[in-house]
């Protein structure tokens, strides 16, 4: 994309063009080289926005539940965005997009953004993907995002941990809070919800994940477990005061060494995630110096551990292989 394209593009998302952010979006989720000019333009004005991070196990209700906290926070005249981490189709490779169809209340609502992230190609780069569509949707002004995840896996972990308040969802059917501790949530709950809590067994799980939150070392954030019936709009008030009362807690016990630790954790990923990129790049468009070298990895000439030795230690192929996306990109 030439300079002039991207210099108007930004131009008009910093004007709150939607257009713009969802074209902007779609560049992250590609990958292209001019994801780190985009993220360097835009980094300063983020870093506002209330990240709330719904998961759990899938059939929770926790579409619903975003649904209903989407209408609560309009009410108060927020601006919202939605970031769902979709499943992919293993046909198409898209986002299956099924947390879109449930939320169509908002569709019409122009404080209100809606998009998903599919899993696709992203793998262990899903965390970054997320955390740079979230620094977007925060720099365009949005005041609330949520992140919807489809599961509990260990890359739904690593986006939770882009939230500043995780919110848990269980439901009466879907084991008991044991189960939840197995999946590492109790760890990262700073609310936990028992939807659908008209269903038999609820207030046994309200117990259980009581109990596990009272385990816990004493000090610090104690998480509430509430009762919801995010379909019936109950107990939806109470969820996005838990919200905000969490939210008044870290804004007072700041802890320097934590958002230390997560500035550093970020840089590391951003670092490690630039690398990979302009490598596969730069070798895929057949990068001087590292051609040969990756022709004989892929015909078995040579093991990857002695390629990747040849190309670190010769600075002059390694210098090539990390500048030649830049510089191809500023020809384009």
């Amino acid at each position: 994309m030439a300079d002039t394209k991207l210099n108007s593009l930004l131009d008009r998302f910093a004007r709150r063009d939607r257009l713009a952010l969802a074209r902007l979006i779609t560049l992250v989720e590609n990958r292209t080289a001019e994801v780190s000019t985009v993220m360097e333009r835009i980094y300063a004005q983020s870093g506002h926005a209330c990240i709330i991070g719904i998961t759990g196990a899938p059939g929770a209700g926790k579409s619903t539940l975003v649904n209903r906290l989407i209408g609560k926070y309009r009410a108060q005249g927020k601006l919202v965005a939605v970031l769902a981490i979709d499943p992919s189709s293993p046909f198409s490779g898209g986002a299956v997009l099924g947390d879109r169809v449930r939320m169509t209340d908002h569709y019409k609502d122009a404080g209100v953004y809606i998009r998903s992230l599919s899993t696709r190609g992203h793998h262990g780069g899903l965390s970054r993907a997320a955390r740079e569509i979230v620094k977007l949707l925060d720099a365009f002004g949005h005041d609330i995002i949520i992140l919807e995840t489809v599961g509990v896996g260990q890359t739904e972990l690593s986006v939770m941990d882009l939230a500043d308040t995780t919110v848990v969802v269980t439901v009466p059917e879907g084991g008991d809070g044991v189960q939840v501790m197995k999946a590492g949530l109790n760890e990262i709950a700073d609310v936990f919800v028992v939807n659908k809590a008209d269903r038999d067994g609820a207030d046994r799980i309200k117990a259980e994940l009581e109990l596990s939150v009272h385990l816990r070392p004493a000090g610090g954030w104690r998480p509430p477990v509430l009762m919801t019936q995010a379909s019936m709009d109950v107990g939806i008030d109470a969820l996005v005061a838990q919200i905000e009362r969490h939210h008044a807690y870290l804004n007072e016990h700041r802890d320097p060494a934590r958002e230390s630790e997560r500035r550093a954790r970020e840089f590391m990923e951003v670092l490690a995630g630039e690398i990979e990129e302009r490598t596969a790049r730069a070798l895929r468009d057949g990068a001087d110096g590292a051609e040969a070298i990756f022709a004989d990895v892929r015909h078995g000439n040579l093991n990857p551990y002695s390629a990747a030795r040849r190309i670190i230690e010769d600075r002059a192929i390694l210098s090539d292989l990390l500048s030649d996306v830049r510089r191809r990109g500023e020809q384009e």
